[in-house]
């Protein structure tokens, strides 16, 4: 059975474009501001909307992601509050929903009982940073079983053979970390950045979508002429941070989110690369 996260970058691919797949955090600026956001996105184009589940010690995450985070936590926020939260609104949004969470507050659920909430909910999957596939089995049975993708993470690093690995146990897409570091460093869209992705791209038939740094619409364009997907996080917490009142908030990320969508157009891209 095709996934909902497959169908979308199905429909992206034979509208010859990449997805757009932004990231925002549960919780952030505030419960309502955040579901108005999910709205917003979804209303802008979004094809897949990536959910962070805030976290005491998110060690992938650059300062502007952690900023949003401790913001949620102070704010209440958790993934129980999260997951119930995006039950309570699953039929009004039309992009398939994953979460991004750290394994802790995962365990600390339960790894059964999460599952079932997130098939409860309507989600489509997962992206667990600090859990690799060697030690992921546990998981992605559950997973498989509420029929969720788990999406894995590659960066420029990573070896042959645990690339091959990797994108051998990933569904939906593949992650590609586009630079050593954490979210929100900036981004130079280089040759090396787009072999990179070509050659992940040799080893699956899976969609390879980029995040990490990207935050204007040309990067998304120059990314957008070999790779599936372009993930789009701390630039739209940064406009977030930025805005005086959660209005100003989801305009800011409307506007954003739509100079992007605009680009990804792959016959647009030509020639950036």
């Amino acid at each position: 059975m095709t996934s909902r996260i497959t169908a979308r970058f199905s429909k992206a691919a034979k509208e010859d474009r990449a997805a757009y797949i932004p990231f925002i955090m549960a919780g952030f600026p505030d419960e309502d501001t955040f579901i108005g956001l999910l709205k917003t996105l979804d209303n802008c184009g979004a094809d897949v909307i990536e959910v962070g589940i805030p976290f005491s010690d998110p060690l992938a995450d650059g300062p502007t992601i952690q900023k949003a985070g401790k913001i949620a936590l102070e704010n209440g926020s958790s993934l129980e509050k999260t997951l119930s939260a995006l039950n309570s609104i699953q039929t009004e949004i039309q992009a398939p929903v994953v979460l991004m969470s750290y394994w802790n507050p995962i365990l600390k659920m339960g790894v059964d009982r999460f599952g079932e909430m997130m098939k409860q909910s309507g989600l489509s999957g997962t992206i667990i940073p600090d859990l690799p596939p060697d030690e992921a089995t546990c998981w992605m049975n559950v997973a498989e079983s509420h029929g969720l993708d788990t999406i894995f993470m590659v960066a420029p690093t990573t070896t042959p053979k645990r690339l091959e690995m990797i994108v051998n146990a990933s569904k939906g897409f593949v992650y590609l970390v586009s630079m050593t570091g954490v979210t929100g460093s900036e981004l130079v869209v280089s040759n090396a950045l787009l072999k990179t992705v070509l050659s992940v791209k040799e080893l699956t038939s899976l969609p390879v979508a980029v995040g990490f740094g990207v935050s204007n619409p040309d990067q998304a364009a120059a990314l957008s002429d070999v790779a599936d997907g372009v993930i789009v996080g701390s630039a739209l917490i940064k406009k977030c941070l930025e805005s005086p009142d959660g209005m100003a908030a989801k305009k800011a990320v409307s506007d954003l989110s739509l100079g992007i969508v605009e680009r990804l157009g792959k016959s647009q891209a030509a020639g950036h690369a």
